[in-house]
């Protein structure tokens, strides 16, 4: 976040006095005619104002197909594919590391933002297990499970 001052001459306008007096405690009381501005930088670069508050934010409803089955995820639009992951994994109980998110055919970084690459509404992502954690997975229970077969059957 970068916080920039300015001066209230710079943006004075033609208006009466008790709209000036509005303006003035709008932008944080009388402190010798300067306030200052939040500033935010996009996903896609381009600095602008900062919001107040989360009200105006868009959520959008994405389903997410597991190959046997779906879960539908109320998330904010400006989200990353991260942080879908992260709520994911509530849900499926699988780690995100161990998650590959596909959306068109492509699989997704956990950087790219649902909103940059195009993810609207209703639109559809398949959840793949990653293929190289679930071998290790099942190497390390078959590990646990096998029980040695040099047990001695008589006991001297």
């Amino acid at each position: 976040m970068i916080k920039l001052r300015y001066s209230k001459r710079l943006f004075k306008r033609s208006s009466s006095s008790k709209q000036q007096q509005q303006q003035a405690a709008a932008c944080g009381g009388d402190n010798g005619g300067a306030g200052e501005i939040e500033w935010e930088v996009r996903p896609g670069g381009m600095l602008v104002q900062k919001r107040d508050g989360r009200s105006g934010q868009e959520m959008v409803t994405v389903r997410v197909s597991t190959g046997f089955s779906w879960h539908d995820v109320s998330i904010a639009a400006t989200s990353t594919f991260g942080e879908l992951k992260v709520m994911l994994s509530m849900i499926t109980g699988l780690e995100p590391r161990e998650q590959r998110l596909l959306f068109r055919g492509k699989e997704r970084d956990d950087t790219d933002h649902l909103h940059m690459v195009g993810v609207r509404d209703k639109d559809k992502v398949l959840l793949l297990e990653d293929p190289a954690l679930k071998d290790m997975k099942l190497r390390a229970l078959s590990a646990r499970v096998v029980p040695s077969s040099c047990q001695p059957f008589i006991q001297v």
